[in-house]
């Protein structure tokens, strides 16, 4: 395995500022940036992407704006999530649907992770379960550990999950 490039003081503020852009949702500055050369699927140490930083904050115009510059949508963070399973996790259906119709895979799932459909199940967020459903999401995907999205409804008490999923 290579070392990683050490970096300056300077590049570090500079990432950090790029990552505050996303986070607080600058879209003006974030299109400024990305047009002058920033890498769209720039990563902080914990594996989110600009992308990840900008829909779990709830920032759409500049979520936008890194798809357009190229963001990878199943670009998932070292805790194996990717910014749709981050969003549903947060509930946000306007980012849900923003992702789906970019690219986001409704069944993308990094190694040891979960698909987005099961964090849906297991908070109960049936309009997401639904959505998810329609845009190929599969019920019967299973996790690492064998689970599937019913399982995890059950598990969690998620008592309209439970009864969508079973009549879908």
């Amino acid at each position: 395995m290579a070392d990683k490039p050490t970096l300056d003081d300077e590049t570090l503020a500079f990432a950090e500022r790029m990552f505050d852009l996303a986070r607080q949702g600058d879209a003006a500055q974030l299109k400024t940036m990305l047009d002058a050369g920033l890498p769209a699927n720039l990563r902080n140490s914990k594996g989110d992407s600009l992308l990840m930083l900008a829909s779990y904050n709830g920032h759409l115009e500049a979520a936008e704006a890194l798809l357009t510059h190229g963001s990878d949508p199943e670009l998932a963070n070292d805790r194996c999530q990717t910014p749709l399973a981050g969003v549903v996790f947060k509930g946000d259906m306007p980012m849900l649907d923003l992702l789906l119709a970019k690219g986001a895979d409704a069944n993308g799932c990094p190694a040891g992770g979960k698909p987005p459909l099961m964090y849906a199940a297991m908070f109960n967020r049936t309009d997401m379960l639904e959505r998810l459903l329609q845009a190929g999401a599969d019920p019967n995907a299973t996790d690492s550990e064998g689970k599937t999205a019913l399982d995890l409804a059950r598990a969690m008490g998620a008592n309209d999950a439970i009864a969508h999923l079973e009549h879908s």
